[in-house]
């Protein structure tokens, strides 16, 4: 039993703040932000625009690629760090959105590896028998969490998402998954704040050691690329296309050299996108998949890096 992508769709929000937009709000520049990062614009969800909403939209293209209807689905899995709310989860509003019901739905919270830890998992419900259609999502509203008089952190992030279904098939499809955390760096990319007694206590904002970060994407991230491909015998030459979380163009950059691809040979988003943590990943999907870029057969490399620090890849075959 093998489990296989059988359809991805996107969402962005309609209104894009661009770096020049930014600079009228914080002190920064578009050169300052865009020679550090690779980030130019990002799109902001509206008031009435919640996780779920973006979710519900990026779903129904997915449902409509994969020639899949509501009653065929028996999994949802959400990858979110900006919930609608403390519970239920997102994935249970998703559900019901969509006219889904009596099937799994529960969420993913791993950060900007959310999509990879679900995807991970639903492969694992689907060859195992336990599902045989499920729906993955990573979707965010990062503009929510954000600082905006912090020129550190708010002009990284952006909101979307992307969704894929994922289907028992006769052929592989995905290969491997490799997960991975690390603890001890939880203070290093976080969100400090809670609620206790009916009000937020502490910070409700992103805060971020970035040099950290930096550095430590950029040694996992090539990592990442020995794992996959050594569990599976395979070659940097036999992989036809990576597609990294969107984080920083730097550190895509150091993936893909330490996989000896091309840039053109990297799906890169996050000019455009900016960092759209759990959605980043099936956002640049969907991207490569309408353009044509990615043909049928091409084998994928899929890995990010989140706060935790959380950390994965997904290899697989398109």
């Amino acid at each position: 039993m093998y489990s296989r992508i059988a359809g991805c769709g996107s969402y962005l929000p309609e209104k894009i703040l661009t770096n020049h937009d930014l600079e009228a709000m914080v002190d920064t520049s578009d050169e300052w932000i865009f020679k550090r990062t690779g980030i130019r614009q990002r799109h902001i969800a509206a008031e009435n625009e919640n996780a779920s909403e973006l979710a519900f939209q990026a779903s129904k293209k997915a449902m409509h690629a994969a020639h899949v209807a509501p009653s065929d689905i028996d999994l949802i899995i959400v990858a979110t760090s900006t919930p609608d709310m403390i519970f239920p989860s997102t994935a249970c509003i998703l559900q019901a959105k969509l006219g889904i019901k009596n099937c799994p739905a529960f969420d993913m919270q791993a950060v900007c590896s959310g999509f990879v830890y679900a995807l991970a998992t639903a492969d694992l419900f689907v060859r195992s028998g336990k599902s045989r259609c499920a729906l993955v999502v990573g979707t965010e509203v990062y503009s929510r969490i954000l600082d905006w008089t912090d020129r550190g952190t708010c002009v990284l992030f952006g909101d979307g998402a992307g969704a894929v279904i994922v289907k028992t098939s006769k052929t592989q499809g995905i290969i491997s998954t490799h997960l991975h955390a690390d603890g001890s760096y939880h203070k290093d990319l976080a969100v400090p704040g809670s609620i206790s007694g009916g009000k937020v206590t502490g910070n409700p904002h992103v805060v971020m050691e970035g040099n950290t970060v930096f550095k430590f994407a950029v040694k996992v991230m090539s990592e990442m690329v020995d794992e996959a491909l050594t569990a599976n015998n395979l070659k940097k030459s036999d992989v036809s296309w990576l597609i990294p979380h969107q984080a920083n163009i730097r550190i895509i950059q150091a993936a893909a050299k330490k996989l000896g691809l091309g840039m053109d040979r990297v799906v890169v988003t996050v000019d455009r996108h900016a960092n759209t943590s759990a959605a980043s990943i099936p956002l640049a999907l969907d991207d490569a998949v309408q353009d044509g870029r990615i043909k049928k057969g091409e084998l994928i490399l899929m890995e990010a890096v989140g706060g935790g620090f959380t950390w994965g890849s997904v290899l697989l075959r398109w």
